[in-house]
């Protein structure tokens, strides 16, 4: 993780209790943001991406607190492909309460997070019943082409296209 993508993995571990109930997470948007999506705007234990943009751009930047909470909505799309889920266009939202205190946000080890979560998808993506892979995927595309390189793409080869 650190070698590929530069995200560090040596700062504080991910850590925290897990949003479950669309009441809870709705609390904690109020109480981060002073806006809380409807239910439409989530999808499962996911948030639409298109509602957080549209929350980050009807923000003023005229404050302090309106810088902080840009920055926690680009860090929440930013956690749309640190931690992807199927469709790619939502983001899971049990690490909102690790956006509470702004002045801690960089001290957790994020790059070892996502790493973890891309394991626990490969465990899970490796039952038979499985048809479906979310996780950072490039993350282990990348490694297998440095690790393999057969499988990497070939410099200058024509690309083919399955249309």
């Amino acid at each position: 993780m650190a070698l590929i993508l530069g995200i560090g993995i040596d700062d504080l571990p991910v850590t925290g209790t897990t949003m479950t109930s669309h009441e809870t997470m709705e609390a904690e948007w109020l109480h981060q943001f002073g806006v809380a999506p409807r239910a439409d705007h989530c999808k499962g234990s996911y948030i639409k991406m298109i509602w957080i943009r549209n929350v980050k751009d009807r923000l003023h930047l005229n404050d302090r607190v309106s810088m902080e909470k840009c920055v926690k909505c680009h860090i929440l799309l930013f956690g749309s492909i640190l931690f992807a889920d199927k469709s790619g266009s939502a983001v899971y939202w049990k690490f909102m309460p690790l956006l509470c205190d702004f002045t801690r946000i960089h001290e957790s080890s994020y790059g070892s997070a996502s790493l973890a979560h891309l394991y626990s998808v490969l465990c899970r993506t490796s039952r038979f019943a499985c048809k479906e892979c979310d996780g950072l995927l490039i993350l282990l595309h990348i490694w297998a082409w440095i690790c393999i390189p057969v499988l990497a793409p070939i410099p200058g080869a024509p690309q083919f296209s399955t249309c």
